[in-house]
């Protein structure tokens, strides 16, 4: 009723009075100040509604935070409790599913591990619509030719466009990085000091991946250890 009277403009009842002019003065005086109150009173409202929806977006960004850093911590102590088991079998397993615990805190589109063509395929992620498959090693000693020479084997039976990402916690001898590289290489090579990059909060792990591809893109060069990345 009260916002249907502050729309009023005439008023038909008021004319024919003596004193009418001056009711009809006073009447749009009072409608006028009734619609600055309600305008006022709804302004308010609104400011008060933008605080609590601010309020609640807040807190629930303070509870994403707090649980993604929860998460983190939690991803580096398993990651350090599997340092006593590297070189085992049982290590290898851990870690495999470990890192997929990373890629799955990452919302990375992944596949687990499975065969192809009679191949152990140790995964697959996607990251900006390039597909890499995964070759995991946590052996107590570098990666050598070998394992590079398995890689690019399981590479060329996939599609053209297919990529490969190694991560191998002890390195690489330089002889394996050597292999990995060249014109056009599918290959990128990641160590223990990419993946504490990641998990010390210094850079998400598909911006890792995405840095060692364009240096590998520009270079040739598979591997860039994290003291070169720069400005990133």
């Amino acid at each position: 009723m009260a916002i249907n009277l502050s729309e009023q403009t005439s008023f038909p009842d008021l004319r024919g009075w003596e004193d009418s002019l001056q009711m009809i003065q006073s009447a749009t005086s009072a409608v006028r100040d009734l619609k600055s109150y309600i305008k006022k009173h709804n302004e308010e409202h609104q400011n008060e509604k933008e605080k609590k929806e601010f309020r609640v977006r807040a807190e629930k960004e303070r509870a994403e935070i707090k649980r993604s850093v929860t998460d983190l911590i939690k991803l580096k102590s398993e990651f350090e409790c599997l340092h006593n088991k590297i070189g085992t079998q049982n290590g290898g397993y851990e870690f495999e599913k470990w890192f997929f615990k990373l890629v799955d805190y990452c919302e990375i589109v992944c596949k687990k591990p499975y065969k192809t063509n009679g191949r152990q395929v140790d995964g697959a992620i996607t990251i900006d619509g390039t597909t890499y498959l995964v070759e995991l090693k946590f052996q107590k000693t570098q990666s050598d030719a070998t394992d590079i020479d398995s890689l690019k084997a399981k590479v060329r039976k996939m599609a053209d466009n297919t990529m490969a990402v190694m991560i191998s916690v002890s390195g690489y001898s330089s002889v394996a990085i050597s292999e990995s590289s060249g014109s056009r290489t599918p290959l990128i090579l990641l160590d223990y000091s990419h993946l504490y990059l990641f998990l010390s909060g210094g850079m998400k792990f598909d911006e890792i991946v995405t840095r060692i591809r364009r240096h590998s893109s520009q270079t040739g060069e598979a591997y860039l250890p994290v003291n070169s990345f720069g400005g990133f």
